[in-house]
């Protein structure tokens, strides 16, 4: 027998030991409570899982309840949305309106009151001054009876000018003016000779 031939009959010696030793080990091995639980476990885990998986009266009526909280919060949110419609219309209604006059070009005036601009032509803008004039002359108070400090003007020199003699004595006297037009002015006969007078003197 070569050496090889040993090895090998020595190996197989060596395995044939090895199961003689721990098979019969093996068998005297006492099954653990774990071990016999594992399956019982096992079948306890399934049933819980099935359990959860089968349809219960409680989730068939889940998309219900879904439909329904989806649909009151619908309606909150509407009832929200009208309230605060509602606040900034009532807030909107108790903010005064303010005017803004612009002057875009030379020819055009802006007027803007409550977000709503209008643009005015020479032509308007002469139309009004006439009817803000008229309303000004019954309103209270009057204007200041003396020239205020500061006041900013635009005289007009060597103005068109008519008049004409009423019946009672007095005299009507009109003049042109560049920016507000046609100004009437009535003078008593005591105020046409005052008038003189100032115009006149040194």
């Amino acid at each position: 027998m070569n050496l090889h031939e040993q090895l090998g009959a020595l190996e197989v010696g060596v395995d044939q030991l090895i199961q003689a030793v721990v098979a019969p080990q093996a068998q005297n091995i006492p099954e653990t409570p774990a071990a016999s639980a594992a399956p019982e476990a096992s079948v306890d885990q399934a049933e819980a899982v099935a359990a959860a998986l089968a349809p219960t009266p409680a989730s068939e009526d889940k998309p219900a309840q879904a439909d329904a909280a989806t649909h009151m919060a619908a309606e909150t949110a509407a009832q929200a949305s009208a309230n605060a419609t509602e606040t900034a219309a009532s807030a909107a209604a108790e903010e005064k309106p303010t005017l803004s006059i612009g002057r875009p070009a030379q020819n055009v005036i802006t007027m803007t009151i409550g977000g709503k601009t209008v643009s005015l032509h020479p032509e308007q803008v002469g139309q009004l001054i006439e009817e803000l004039s008229n309303a000004r002359a019954s309103m209270m108070p009057e204007p200041a009876m003396n020239v205020p400090p500061g006041w900013r003007f635009v005289s007009t020199k060597n103005p068109a000018m008519a008049a004409q003699k009423q019946s009672n004595g007095d005299r009507l006297l009109i003049m042109r003016h560049t920016g507000h037009g046609w100004v009437p002015f009535t003078f008593s006969p005591d105020n046409v000779i005052q008038l003189y007078a100032l115009l006149t003197q040194r």
